[in-house]
């Protein structure tokens, strides 16, 4: 859940001029996200946010463009996905994944990396992904994370 968030946050600061913490906050709480001040504050120092000069002078929270950073490698994998990912349904306690042809084992390994708690385990092929999850409630959660990026 807290990549996911910190996934919401970059999206949000890429969409809107946030000022302070607390319209990050109210942002975060209207996407669906129950968070406090302090797990803001939290998310910001992990993603290494910080307040850039947005003019007339006001600043605005911004990702730092650092290629080793914990924000660029969540960038990269939501850019993978966002750009190879067709469709994703579940069959039982299956999540299945389609992508463009050639692309699945690459998808397959960004999802493996960012270590989504529900995933026993998956396969890949040429255009096609199978997740294996432990319940159908955990199947439909995946897919709707999984929704939610692509």
């Amino acid at each position: 859940m807290k990549n996911m968030r910190h996934l919401k946050i970059l999206q949000i600061l890429e969409r809107y001029e946030i000022e302070t913490q607390d319209e990050l906050q109210e942002k975060l709480i209207e996407a669906g996200y129950d968070v406090t001040q302090a797990t803001v504050s939290r998310d910001i120092k992990k993603l290494q946010v910080m307040k850039v000069a947005a003019g007339g002078g006001k600043y605005r929270y911004a990702a730092v463009k650092d290629p080793d950073s914990d924000t660029s490698q969540i960038m990269k994998f939501r850019s993978v996905l966002e750009s190879v990912v067709k469709k994703v349904s579940v069959a039982g306690n299956l999540v299945i994944v389609k992508t463009i042809p050639g692309a699945a084992q690459a998808a397959c390994a960004a999802i493996d990396s960012h270590g989504f708690g529900e995933i026993e385990g998956s396969i890949a092929g040429d255009d096609c992904i199978f997740l294996a999850v432990a319940s159908t409630e955990d199947a439909q959660k995946l897919k709707k994370t999984l929704e939610m990026i692509v």
